[in-house]
């Protein structure tokens, strides 16, 4: 009878664990786009406008989600954090000028994330000067170039960086 019962859990737990597995398997994929931008971890050297730029990507939060912390010549630091909501990938811009717009990407197709407005916080008016879109393009695996739109006053301005991944 104890044989029987012994192997009655043994079978119990093996059944329990191969479902766990199964299910861990069928999780659903993050949104598209997340992984190229977990694969930017590390440093990266760029310009824009002639001008020297700083950035570093890290996977954060349990690998849910990718922080991008940019040096700017002449500027405060600046974070991005980006992250799923859903099926949807999203990010918070946290600005030099002290609002923090969020914006959902629209396209993803393997070369390039284009993000757009969303909506922002610490944003007094739609007309003060903000981030209102950011296309990432993927070059290759060591290069990246980012496209940020700056909007005030309904004109938009195109602030462009070309990236090269540091090698250690």
């Amino acid at each position: 009878m104890k044989v029987w019962k012994g192997c009655f859990v043994y079978a119990a737990v093996l059944m329990l664990s191969a479902g766990f597995g199964l299910a861990q398997s069928k999780a659903p994929a993050g949104p598209a786009g997340m992984d190229q931008l977990k694969s930017l971890a590390g440093n990266w050297e760029g310009e824009e406008e002639g001008k020297v730029v700083h950035a570093t990507y890290k996977v954060i939060s349990s690998n849910t989600a990718v922080m991008e912390i940019l040096n700017p010549p002449d500027e405060h630091d600046m974070v991005t954090v980006f992250y799923p909501d859903g099926s949807h990938l999203m990010m918070t811009h946290y600005c030099a000028t002290g609002n923090q717009p969020r914006m959902r990407a629209g396209t993803a197709n393997g070369k390039e994330i284009q993000f757009r407005f969303v909506d922002a916080t610490n944003l007094p008016s739609s007309s003060d000067g903000h981030m209102s879109g950011l296309v990432i393009q993927f070059d290759d695996a060591d290069h990246i170039t980012e496209r940020w739109t700056w909007r005030q006053n309904g004109q938009d301005a195109v602030h462009v960086f070309h990236y090269r991944r540091v090698k250690s």
